[in-house]
């Protein structure tokens, strides 16, 4: 009988396709997250006791103090309103607008953006309020 050395064997782990599931996971879930981005607009909102919350999915309409609309960050004027709105409600399954208003602003104003995103087809159109956004 022979004496036997026993060989130590080195196991590796290869843990690089742990770390490309982890890029892949990443680059998912930043994918998949949906970002609200508000405008950077000095709006004083208007106050209500029964509001709620708004979908993060809802098309966002801004008007400033001066009466000026804004979608997606761009001045639009009252006219470009419906068809700018349109072309956004065709591809979004959730057809809900929400007008985010200064509370100086005149209410023809507030009814006349409100008439057109109707006129546009939003089957939902809200106003937020300071309230609704957390600012008490």
């Amino acid at each position: 009988m022979r004496y036997r050395e026993s060989k130590e064997t080195v196991q590796d782990l290869n843990i690089s396709p742990l770390i490309d599931m982890v890029f892949i996971l990443l680059i998912f879930f930043m994918v998949s997250t949906t970002f609200v981005k508000d405008m950077k607009l000095d709006l004083d909102r208007p106050s209500a006791s029964s509001s709620n919350t708004a979908s993060t999915k809802a098309v966002r309409l801004y008007i400033d103090n001066s009466g000026n609309t804004y979608i997606d960050g761009e001045n639009v004027r009252m006219w470009v309103i419906q068809s700018r709105l349109r072309d956004m409600l065709k591809s979004k399954t959730q057809k809900s607008v929400l007008v985010v208003t200064d509370e100086n602003v005149p209410s023809g104003k507030l009814v006349e953006v409100v008439d057109q995103a109707r006129l546009a087809g939003a089957a939902d159109v809200g106003v937020a309020t300071s309230k609704e956004v957390g600012a008490e």
